[in-house]
């Protein structure tokens, strides 16, 4: 982008200086301004930019309408990369100068502003309409078509970021109903289990039911029947104790050995 800086300034020629100085001798207030405009080119040529800026700025204060300080204020802004206030003045002189190589010119340095800015279409416009008041402008026309492939550029990178984001937006809905069917399956798979348990509690609860055995039936006897069946027993106790004595009175016969 060799050309994109080149910015075109209004110069105050040596001849018209002297010719001002001599016939125009009521012209005093005019010769101020001029003077600040010759300081302020001398300084931005030097390379002094904000020095220039300042002298631009005094010729403005002696005469706001001098086309030549707003032009040039507009440079030393764009040299301190000061885009935007350099972009108004050079709309301050297209909006009010008639001459065809002053509104290239103007147009051009204003495409250079925006294009600096990275308002490649506004830049574009701007250098189209250089072209307009001078066609035959190389410079304008290699920077029309560098704003034009940056634009290109552009809008590509932008695309591409809405695909990305526009996918990966896909992406997270995809994971959130991923996750919501995980969540959904794993409460289902917590019912389950639940049910389980509580079928399993259910069967342990019958089993042991089942396997407790039946109470016998009690049944209440009088008080004489109790004592029939005591008497009974104390009968049949008795009869064993005679049985027993019968037997331990036997004497069993032991054979002599000798």
């Amino acid at each position: 982008m060799k050309n994109m800086t080149a910015l075109y300034r209004i110069k105050i020629p040596a001849l018209i200086i002297a010719w001002l100085v001599c016939f125009c001798a009521s012209s005093s207030f005019s010769q101020t301004d001029k003077k600040y405009i010759r300081e302020g080119n001398s300084q931005y040529e030097k390379g002094k930019y904000s020095d220039a800026e300042i002298s631009y700025r005094k010729s403005l204060e002696k005469n706001k309408d001098l086309s030549e300080g707003v032009f040039n204020l507009g440079d030393a802004f764009y040299k301190q990369k000061k885009y935007d206030e350099s972009a108004e003045q050079f709309r301050n002189v297209i909006a009010k100068t008639k001459d065809k190589d002053l509104l290239a010119k103007s147009w051009h340095n204003l495409g250079n502003s925006l294009l600096q800015s990275k308002k490649y279409q506004e830049s574009i416009d701007a250098y189209k309409n250089a072209l307009k008041n001078h066609p035959d402008d190389k410079d304008s026309r290699y920077n029309l078509a560098y704003a034009q492939a940056m634009l290109k550029q552009q809008q590509q990178q932008q695309n591409q970021k809405q695909d990305n984001k526009d996918n990966q937006k896909k992406d997270d809905n995809k994971n959130n109903g991923g996750r919501e069917n995980k969540n959904q399956q794993e409460k289902q798979d917590q019912q389950k289990e639940n049910n389980k348990g509580q079928q399993q509690d259910k069967d342990r609860d019958k089993n042991k039911n089942e396997q407790q055995p039946e109470k016998p039936n009690q049944q209440k006897i009088s008080k004489e029947d109790a004592q029939r069946m005591l008497d009974a027993m104390n009968n049949q106790e008795k009869e064993k104790q005679k049985q027993l004595h019968k037997k331990e009175g036997v004497k069993i016969k032991v054979e002599k050995d000798w």
